[in-house]
């Protein structure tokens, strides 16, 4: 029973040193609340808030978690067992002993306990912003918040809104403070169980992405490069995609988020494929571009070999104790000398290379439990533990031409560790598995 509703990646210390340091940052004199997911509406296993399953582990929908400050103690509160419920199919305020024992949680109570459990508090920390869910990022999930907002036919305020304003009527002596900034610092830097799960989800992205190689050529969809990358991260244990699949060919590849992903593939064309599994709560970020027909015209292999050299010189600069601006700095006065000394077909080429070494977002994003993950790395220097993607790219507008690669990467002790160099990164080995592609999966007649 306790495999089948808990997690077994990580034990009841782990989750206990979480909260430990939550309850450090919140002080004795406060609260902190925790809402977990709501239910799916349908016969489907419940994806937890990334947030909530952080602090305990639990994947019940309708959860609450409180964090007492003055005595240490953290209390879960349980929708009661159904009269009808089927034997094993999660966990209730019922389950006291056996939710204490797999969580380390110190109370379990039904939902009505928990205006009791507030009645003398003073203040409560609660997340101000959205929760992260399945293939879901915080900004996404913001935008979509304030499109149903301000919807005057709607107008619904967000989750974490409701439970504030719930908390402002019912407990009007609380002053209520935002946890979200305590959690993405906590987030920020991921423990050794936490990078076996984003190697793990990093192969399987690089497996994806190898396998989809393999399986391109002029004719064949989009989409079907994204069903046999759901097909191998099924077949691995991940709960689907991270995020939706980009799979952008041709002019496509210009709109650096696409997702319908419905065009087919055309000779001649050169395809972005951006994909990674959701593995246990944790994901990743890879990102290779290929020709279609297996070979790179004159024109790709210009530009996308400029990008995949740039990419390679910053992989090499990542290093604890730097930061992100010395990095570009140190990566960009090497690869001025790239330009100097390349005989580029077109000025716009040119033009957009050098506009390339003055972006300064070659080293992007956090990840983690979102692609997209909370916490920064970039207004301090590099600490191991910090993961990341590097995602260096060129614009050239002229022509409508969006040219990037991409790998995560974790910060080591000495350097990194890259989670996705599993995949082909140079040209030439691009080709060499396009043109001696073995036995591509059987997906496509």
């Amino acid at each position: 029973m306790a495999k089948s509703l808990f997690q077994t990646d990580f034990p009841p210390e782990e989750f206990a040193a979480r909260r430990k340091r939550i309850f450090e940052a919140i002080g004795k004199d406060a609260h902190a609340l925790l809402q977990g997911a709501p239910p799916t509406g349908a016969f489907e296993m419940l994806r937890q808030s990334n947030q909530f399953y952080y602090c305990c582990g639990i994947e019940e929908a309708q959860a609450y978690l409180l964090l007492d400050g003055a005595n240490r103690r953290t209390t879960l509160y349980l929708p009661h067992r159904p009269e009808k419920a089927e034997e094993d199919q999660a966990l209730t305020a019922e389950d006291g002993d056996l939710v204490k024992r797999l969580a380390g949680i110190d109370a379990v109570c039904g939902p009505e306990a928990m205006a009791e459990h507030l009645a003398a508090a003073a203040a409560v920390f609660t997340p101000h912003h959205p929760a992260e869910g399945w293939k879901a990022t915080r900004w996404a999930t913001a935008g979509a918040d304030k499109i149903v907002t301000d919807d005057p036919w709607d107008g619904i305020q967000s989750r974490q809104q409701r439970l504030i304003d719930h908390l402002k009527t019912r407990h009007p002596q609380l002053e209520i403070h935002d946890l979200s900034p305590i959690l993405d610092l906590l987030r920020s830097i991921k423990s050794p169980r936490e990078i076996d799960l984003l190697r793990r989800a990093g192969s399987l992205a690089a497996l994806a992405v190898t396998e989809a190689m393999r399986s391109t050529r002029p004719g064949v969809f989009e989409y079907q490069l994204g069903a046999l990358a759901d097909y191998l991260y099924g077949l691995h244990g991940a709960r689907g995609y991270g995020y939706r699949h980009i799979i952008a060919s041709g002019a496509n590849a210009w709109h650096g988020h696409y997702f319908r992903n419905d065009c087919q593939m055309k000779d001649g064309d050169i395809v972005l494929m951006d994909t990674a599994p959701d593995y246990h709560y944790y994901t990743s970020d890879i990102g290779r571009m290929w020709p279609i027909n297996g070979t790179y015209a004159p024109w790709q292999r210009e530009l996308y070999g400029f990008i995949v050299e740039y990419h390679k010189v910053l992989l090499a600069r990542i290093r604890p104790g730097a930061t992100a601006d010395e990095i570009h700095d140190e990566a960009a006065a090497e690869m001025a000398k790239v330009i100097e000394r390349t005989d580029f077909s077109k000025e716009i080429y040119e033009a957009a290379a050098q506009r390339t070494l003055e972006f300064r977002g070659h080293l992007s994003h956090p990840v983690g439990m979102a692609v997209h993950d909370s916490g920064g790395y970039r207004d301090k220097p590099l600490s191991p533990g910090v993961v990341f993607s590097v995602d260096p790219q060129m614009r050239v507008p002229e022509e409508k031409l969006y040219i990037r690669v991409e790998d995560t990467v974790v910060v080591t002790a000495s350097g990194i560790e890259n989670l996705t160099q599993a995949a082909p990164l140079e040209l030439d080995d691009i080709e060499a598995l396009m043109k001696d592609s073995g036995r591509p999966l059987p997906l496509f007649p």
